[in-house]
């Protein structure tokens, strides 16, 4: 039922962009175009796409993540406004677009993330986001109650679900976990606070000056009655239950709508005209959605980025409160989107790679140049040849990928990964593998609760993400979930290229009609047969281990959330 995520794709082999990076560049002067604003956990992805959806240039900056001991996870919103001038400048000067051409501004942006702000819009402290979980003892508190369900009390349950399609995560990691750790632990910061703002939301306040959520955005807060389309509002119950102030909560505009000029302070910043419109945008997994071309009904697309995830378009509002999934607001208007999250996807890959296989000094000297981001980048496509050398199955090593516990289909924070039946043997090839595989085994475990969800077998997915750069990986995808996956071209920039197509639907230059044609396929990927026994019988261990092991992480890291 609920996302994150930042998704932190990055280029063909790395997940997370080590440096500013130039994407490509198409010389189309004269042609209207959007500048659309990634912002991920690990990067701000920014590119210039025309209305329909060509995109002619763009800049990657890499952004720092702090994780604090206590279950924190904080990045400075300064940091990212820093960036996105500095990708705005330089994709200007290189002179792929004019900023003549530049008719709106439109962001994609991590979700669950909390950053307050004074009467001004200056944040008071460093931003919450989406993988912090210092706030899970209060959410439990408010969740808590007579006939306990999963760990909410019945009515509490009944409540959230009935109005808003879901219901908070026990983790902690959503606003209003953040909200929460805030006015209990930190209740100097929460009483000066003026408002509580997504990172979207925050940086759509220094573009246009308004303090406004969308429909879509505000939903994991758990205050807004979802059950009109239409007519989205805060729900006094849900206030009164969560113990949110609806004063220190910005106002509603609906999904891609016009929220007005750029302010002139931000077109000198960026160097823009200060008639370019700012568009409400989108929650990362929401402008993913659109710019993965799956816009019907039951189309179904697979994000494998930092983390990951399964969505499609439905035409029914229902949750499945049992495994973290339900149909929220989507970023089209008017439309249901199936969300869900799995904690750790592309980021297994990373931390093997930084943390295990390699440190920063021998990254540099074994991509052999003093550019580090390239060295990374060498060293990706190193381990997938080592990788692709290895038997389907590695061996039957597996690796499970809760690195930072888990949402969907469990919502579990003290579930931890690590490798299973490892031997002498075990080659780093095998390692490299089974991280690709187990994410693979993962996603496969929620697309079962997801076909189940949606009432019927969905034959092919849309993979986007970092993940989807490497061929290993898609074949893996479709071999472990034993469905066709369709490649979409330029898959990292999804989210970009969603932000770009709502903000020409918001400006009135597009359909939702017309989208799917838009975005091309590279290249699709057919299960092999000859994989399925035994990616089944894997799979299959690989849900035991959970169900093994579930009880003894839980008393190995219950001191965490104590």
């Amino acid at each position: 039922m609920r996302k994150s995520p930042g998704s932190g794709e990055g280029d063909t082999n790395r997940p997370f962009p080590a440096r500013a990076r130039y994407i490509c560049g198409v010389s189309t002067s004269g042609t209207p175009s959007i500048l659309a604003i990634d912002l991920g956990t690990s990067a701000v992805k920014l590119a210039a796409i025309t209305l329909r959806g060509t995109i002619l240039g763009g800049e990657v900056e890499p952004q720092e993540l702090r994780l604090l001991p206590d279950g924190g996870a904080e990045q400075d919103p300064e940091d990212w406004w820093s960036a996105i001038v500095r990708a705005t400048r330089r994709l200007l000067d290189k002179g792929v677009v004019s900023a003549d051409d530049i008719v709106g501004i439109n962001i994609s942006s991590q979700w669950s993330g909390t950053v307050a702000v004074d009467e001004h819009g200056k944040p008071l402290r460093p931003a919450i986001i989406w993988m912090d979980s210092r706030g899970e003892a209060y959410v439990r508190r408010a969740a808590h109650g007579f006939m306990p369900v999963e760990g909410f009390g019945l009515a509490r349950l009944l409540t959230w679900v009935r109005l808003t399609g879901g219901a908070p995560t026990l983790t902690g990691k959503d606003p209003l976990g953040h909200i929460l750790y805030l006015k209990h632990e930190h209740p100097a910061v929460y009483r000066d606070t003026y408002k509580f703002l997504e990172p979207k939301d925050w940086l759509n306040l220094r573009l246009s000056g308004r303090f406004a959520s969308s429909f879509d955005t505000i939903t994991l807060h758990w205050v807004t009655d979802n059950r009109d389309l239409q007519r989205i509002h805060y729900d006094e119950r849900l206030l009164q239950l969560t113990g949110l102030p609806r004063e220190k909560l910005p106002d509603l505009v609906p999904a891609a709508s016009v929220l007005g000029p750029l302010r002139p302070e931000a077109a000198r910043a960026l160097g823009l005209s200060e008639k370019v419109q700012i568009i409400t945008g989108a929650p990362d997994i929401l402008a993913a959605a659109v710019g993965s071309g799956a816009v019907r009904d039951y189309e179904a697309h697979l994000c494998v980025g930092t983390s990951s995830w399964i969505s499609c378009h439905l035409p029914f509002k229902k949750t499945d409160v049992f495994h973290q999934m339900g149909t929220l607001p989507s970023a089209l208007p008017g439309r249901y989107l199936l969300t869900n999250e799995q904690e750790s996807a592309g980021i297994c890959l990373s931390f093997l790679k930084d943390n295990i296989l390699f440190g920063h000094e021998e990254l540099a000297r074994d991509g052999n140049t003093d550019d580090q981001g390239q060295a990374s980048a060498d060293l990706y496509k190193v381990l997938e040849k080592e990788a692709d050398r290895i038997p389907a199955g590695s061996d039957k090593l597996i690796f499970m990928p809760w690195l930072n516990g888990e949402r969907s289909p469990v919502d579990d924070q003290r579930l931890r990964g690590g490798f299973f039946n490892q031997s002498l043997k075990t080659t780093r090839g095998h390692m490299v593998r089974a991280v690709l595989e187990g994410v693979a085994y993962n996603s496969r475990w929620l697309f079962t609760y997801v076909e189940k969800f949606v009432g019927r077998r969905l034959d092919s997915l849309r993979l986007i993400g970092g993940g989807a750069r490497s061929p290993l990986w898609c074949q893996i995808i479709a071999d472990v979930l034993d469905r066709r996956i369709q490649q979409v071209d330029e898959p990292v920039l999804a989210n970009a290229r969603g932000a770009a197509f709502q903000a020409a639907l918001a400006l009135g230059h597009l359909t939702v009609d017309e989208i799917p044609s838009l975005v091309p396929v590279a290249r699709t990927f057919e299960p092999n047969p000859q994989n399925r026994g035994l990616y089944d019988e894997l799979f299959s261990e690989f849900v035991n281990l959970y169900k093994s092991n579930k009880a003894i992480f839980a008393r190995l890291n219950r001191a965490r959330s104590a």
